[in-house]
């Protein structure tokens, strides 16, 4: 069917009659993308700085990753897992190897497999740890952001998240993120399966916990027999430097969770990845999905995780991602209205000093007009996270965007 979208506001208001309203986007329509850039319907080309809430670290259309689509989806795709394929294996072993684990459960979206890690620590929890039925408890870090699931918006501390959406899934122990007293006191109740938690929160506005934190969490995971269920779905994967953020301080999850650029964008693909003593407490029937390691998914996700290892993107992400933090603390000491910058790789965050002449809105809609195009969290913070193939050329670039934009506030 050909595209009859002929102009921007067309698009919107065609979402606007016949979708559902629960997103603000940005109001710029998209048709083509190839590497760091985009471009909308009305032919504009833009820095692509968000990367689908970094699922486009390796860039949009990356051309080996759609060989591997095409070759792939001419051949064979989902046949349910009724039937074995012949991709499935080769995917587990490459994922297993690669990321130091002895099995893999595939899924599609990031929640899912989070909702999977949560049925896994659980059944662990009864069958090896010896909890009551039903029972169990899973610690998570208030400002999270895991999913929309039921039972995922059950452990969020976002009202937007959680309100009108009861009743909740019970088994979840609300705690401040950061905060090993707190972790530790909470271990204490012996019916304690798991502590999830993201290295880095990223929908919080890239809060990055102090050096040390996640190690001494996973310490004292272990010391009081509980699982580690570390959410990499946006920081894994190269985002900040190394190919997992738990990376930065040598912690091996027990229940590690991936998404997002593990497909490069392409399609839904998510996994699962522990250990036999916890994989295997799952057994046939108990858990699935008619497309979870489909031989497309597998062959997709393969092509794009080589391409992280081959073009070193990780190390590309820190390095950049040491200039981009270093020009917006520069930028900071400039300007009245940038509170605050955080980053690791490329992942970098900067909080608005809202005024009652501009907001972080405001500030995302001028990006978009000289070029890059960001979007707000949390009203006052605005997330970078650009694509990892992105060239030191191109992040100047778009230093010069953001530095132009901002300071034109100011006059």
């Amino acid at each position: 069917m050909q595209n009859r979208v002929t102009s921007s506001s067309s698009a919107i208001s065609l979402e606007d009659q016949y979708g559902a309203h629960n997103y603000h986007p940005l109001p710029v329509v998209l048709t083509r993308g190839e590497g760091v850039m985009v471009w909308d319907v009305e032919g504009k080309q833009y820095y692509d700085f968000l990367s689908a809430y970094s699922a486009l670290n390796q860039g949009h259309c990356h051309p080996r990753i759609i060989g591997a689509l095409i070759e792939q989806v001419q051949t064979l795709h989902p046949t349910s897992r009724a039937f074995h394929n012949d991709w499935l294996g080769e995917y587990e072993r490459f994922m297993c190897t690669l990321f130091g684990y002895d099995k893999l459960l595939p899924m599609n979206s990031g929640a899912e497999a989070v909702e999977t890690a949560i049925k896994l620590c659980r059944k662990w929890a009864y069958e090896k740890k010896g909890i009551p039925a039903d029972a169990a408890q899973i610690i998570v870090c208030e400002n999270n952001f895991h999913g929309r699931t039921i039972s995922i918006v059950s452990m969020s501390t976002d009202p937007d998240s959680n309100t009108n959406f009861g009743p909740f899934t019970p088994g979840f122990i609300k705690i401040p993120y950061n905060d090993i007293e707190a972790l530790t006191n909470a271990l204490q109740n012996k019916n304690v399966a798991g502590f999830l938690v993201e290295p880095i929160q990223g929908e919080a506005g890239v809060q990055i916990p102090d050096d040390g934190y996640l190690k001494a969490a996973y310490d004292a995971c272990k010391k009081a027999n509980v699982l580690f269920l570390g959410d990499e779905i946006q920081t894994g994967i190269a985002r900040t430097g190394k190919m997992l953020a738990c990376d930065h301080e040598n912690v091996h999850p027990d229940i590690l969770i991936l998404g997002k650029a593990l497909s490069g964008g392409v399609l839904p693909v998510s996994a699962v990845l522990a250990n036999d003593e916890v994989m295997l407490c799952i057994k046939p029937g108990q858990h699935g999905s008619t497309y979870g390691g489909n031989p497309l998914a597998c062959r997709v996700a393969m092509a794009a995780l080589s391409v992280v290892q081959d073009e070193n993107l990780a190390d590309n992400a820190a390095h950049l991602g040491h200039i981009l933090k270093h020009e917006l603390q520069q930028l900071q000491t400039e300007t009245k209205l940038i509170g605050a910058v955080r980053g690791r790789g490329l992942f970098c965050a900067i909080d608005i000093v809202p005024n009652d002449k501009v907001n972080a809105w405001e500030v995302c809609m001028k990006l978009k007009e000289n070029g890059l195009l960001a979007k707000p969290t949390h009203d006052h913070i605005i997330r970078f996270a650009p694509p990892l193939v992105i060239t030191e050329e191109q992040i100047y670039d778009c230093i010069s965007i953001i530095r132009k934009t901002i300071l034109s506030f100011e006059s």
